[in-house]
């Protein structure tokens, strides 16, 4: 535990990965302040230090978590002509899943006051599910270009499916729920492998 008056390192972070833990094993219900902190092995008051409340925290981490999975739909632009189409959309997809996506997505609608402060934000322009469904359509766009996918496929469509699934599974998810990515797997193939060329 860090001594009081003694800065914790990349604390944001620290906080959030404890979050995650706490709501995998015990559901949003486990969440509160002194479980977060107690987790992170770190003060009690630290959450508090650095958001003005739990819904506060709540928000921030899943805003986070959207924005990370934002990036890396972004890398797609660089895989454009490598690897197979369908896996590099898994990856990103597979990507919404990673450190308890399902529980941390159910949780903020546990929490109405995170719910709203994360609608705000991503009216807003913070990145969320629409970044990630427009850089799959531009992904799918330039492979389709090189003919790596077919002509028929729309890109569009396709991305809004992708990314409507995957925000389906996190929001009817639950801890302890089968894997996901299997789902994603079979869908992504059914839209994509079926008509690479």
């Amino acid at each position: 535990m860090s001594p009081r008056g003694v800065a914790t390192p990349d604390v944001r972070e620290r906080l959030f990965a404890a979050a995650e833990r706490v709501v995998e094993r015990g559901g949003p219900g486990a969440l509160t302040s002194r479980s977060v902190t107690a987790e992170a092995g770190c003060a009690k008051g630290l959450l508090h230090a650095h958001f003005a409340g739990l819904d506060e925290f709540v928000a921030e981490l899943c805003l986070d978590r959207f924005a990370r999975t934002a990036a890396k739909a972004r890398e797609l632009s660089g895989l454009v002509g490598q690897g197979a189409v369908a896996r590099n959309l898994e990856a990103v997809t597979f990507a919404l899943f990673e450190s308890g996506g399902p529980a941390i997505s159910g949780l903020a609608v546990t929490r109405p006051a995170a719910a709203l402060r994360i609608r705000e934000a991503l009216a807003e322009g913070a990145p969320g599910f629409a970044a990630i469904q427009e850089a799959v359509t531009g992904y799918l766009e330039a492979e389709r270009r090189l003919g790596r996918v077919a002509e028929a496929v729309d890109s569009p469509t396709v991305a809004l499916a992708v990314v409507g699934t995957a925000h389906h599974l996190l929001m009817t998810g639950w801890p302890g729920a089968p894997d996901p990515r299997a789902a994603m797997t079979r869908l992504v193939s059914a839209l994509v492998e079926a008509q690479v060329r």
